[in-house]
């Protein structure tokens, strides 16, 4: 009787590590359960290398996530849904562009602050925005235009 209530013990013992291992994650990687927030919308040329989850920056500090991506199909760009932590006032001149955290680094979306004493609301659309530049593509431009420089 006493082998089985030390397995009893020991198996919950690890069932309760294991558990807190997965809340630890989820909270380090920021796949918590997010708070409440409003959803705003934009259109992008590009957005590669932004998927669902991704972050959503101002001045640096996380301020929400990319909840949804879609084509759409009469315009052929990329609409995004970007849900902003309730408390953040956006200005309604703000403009959204896909930035790079570095070299190697990930890409996330980030705002640039207008100066409108007007925000945004739910559901409303950001019009400024700018998609993200290839690094290859810019190397190819660069290295092409080294070429018919040397050449003139």
């Amino acid at each position: 009787m006493s082998e089985n209530t030390t397995e009893v013990l020991v198996g919950g013992a690890v069932l309760a590590a294991a558990l807190a291992f997965v809340v630890y994650t989820g909270q380090a990687t920021g796949l918590s359960v997010q708070g409440a927030g409003y959803p705003l919308s934009a259109s992008f040329r590009s957005l590669e290398g932004v998927s669902v989850g991704t972050d959503v920056r101002l001045a640096g500090v996380k301020v929400g996530t990319v909840s949804a991506v879609a084509l759409n199909e009469e315009t052929y760009r990329a609409d995004t849904v970007l849900s902003v932590k309730s408390g953040v006032q956006i200005p309604d001149d703000s403009a959204v562009i896909i930035s790079q955290e570095g070299l190697l680094g990930g890409n996330f979306v980030e705002i640039m602050p207008g100066g409108s004493p007007f925000y945004y609301e739910t559901g409303d659309e950001i019009l400024d925005t700018q998609g993200s530049v290839s690094l290859i593509s810019l190397l190819l431009k660069f290295v092409a235009g080294e070429g018919t420089r040397g050449s003139e």
